[in-house]
């Protein structure tokens, strides 16, 4: 095994999926993190750890924490309905701090492992209007943890590795595939059901359809 830590966040989606294989071709030993964190669905958690088993990684772990007390997104209240057309500006399915609390918790046990490395698949092509997939805020992040932590200050530090963060979807889907990710373990839906199937209609939904076709791939999701 690697001693090339790195601790990569793990939605049990397609980008996230990849992100775990393009961190295990670069020679690294992959702990992966997930969150339940008062989502729609438990699916996503479920997808989550198919795909660590099926790429290996050395340990994946769940962390609890309670986004839905805070509410004010549709992917954490469900008095909010996930919009089925497209929008303009940020989308109500954007979760307040999100991406923020899972870095800062993916950094917490980086600095535990000894790794220098996390990666995250963030994507500002098809990124829908999210504030905290930007390529700002990740240099930002890298900044912070390298000046809150005791493995930046007296240590090598941290990197905050985005591989996907400049391709489209359909580049995703491709590189994924060369590097034998299995696509149909993966839920990428917003309203799954319980069994993991694709509503087909949702913004996510939208465009994971979208970079199949461009790719020119069998769209591997389930649909209800």
């Amino acid at each position: 095994m690697s001693d090339k830590k790195a601790v990569i966040l793990l939605s049990g989606g397609l980008d996230s999926a990849t992100v775990v294989a393009i961190a295990r071709a670069q020679g690294f030993a992959c702990y992966s993190m997930s969150f339940d964190y008062g989502q729609r669905h438990r699916a996503e958690l479920q997808a989550a750890e198919r795909v660590a088993r099926q790429l290996g990684v050395v340990e994946h772990k769940v962390v609890g924490i309670d986004l839905n007390g805070i509410g004010g997104s549709a992917l954490t209240d469900s008095s909010i309905a996930v919009p089925e057309q497209p929008g303009e500006g940020v989308p109500i399915t954007y979760v307040p701090a999100r991406n923020t609390v899972f870095l800062a918790l993916a950094l917490g046990w980086a600095e535990v492992l000894g790794a220098q490395d996390i990666f995250i698949g963030v994507n500002a092509v098809d990124y829908s209007g999210y504030p905290d997939c930007r390529p700002e805020f990740i240099e930002a992040f890298e900044r912070m943890a390298n000046l809150a932590t005791r493995a930046g200050v007296e240590g090598p530090g941290f990197h905050i590795q985005a591989p996907l963060q400049h391709l489209s979807k359909a580049e995703i889907i491709r590189q994924g595939t060369a590097l034998g990710v299995d696509y149909a373990m993966t839920v990428s839906c917003y309203q799954a059901d319980e069994d993991g199937r694709a509503c087909g209609l949702c913004d996510s939904c939208r465009l994971r359809a979208e970079g199949f076709r461009q790719a020119g791939l069998a769209d591997a999701t389930r649909y209800r």
